[in-house]
């Protein structure tokens, strides 16, 4: 109960790591947001993603890992829209 006390009297928390980077987040949850609203959040995951990765070389600070996820989801998804995009013009334009 003593750590408990000391964190009451100086007004800290029981966790002591720095917070990740806003962007880093923002991208990452842009990357997931493919499931539901498709490309539209692909693009704003990759720009957030470069955005927040250069932040975090230029400070040092955590979320790295958050923004590589978002780029990654943010690519694959973009790549897989333009493949299904010529798929379907591909078969529209042999169903004629």
């Amino acid at each position: 109960m003593a750590g408990a006390d000391r964190f009451a009297r100086t007004g800290g928390s029981a966790y002591g790591g720095q917070n990740n980077n806003g962007l880093a987040i923002a991208s990452l949850i842009c990357g997931i947001g493919q499931v539901v609203f498709g490309p539209l959040s692909a693009i704003p995951a990759i720009i957030l993603g470069h955005i927040a990765r250069s932040r975090i070389r230029q400070t040092g600070g955590p979320g790295a890992g958050m923004a590589l996820a978002g780029l990654i989801l943010g690519y694959v998804g973009l790549a897989l829209t333009v493949i299904l995009v010529i798929v379907a013009v591909a078969a529209v334009g042999t169903s004629n």
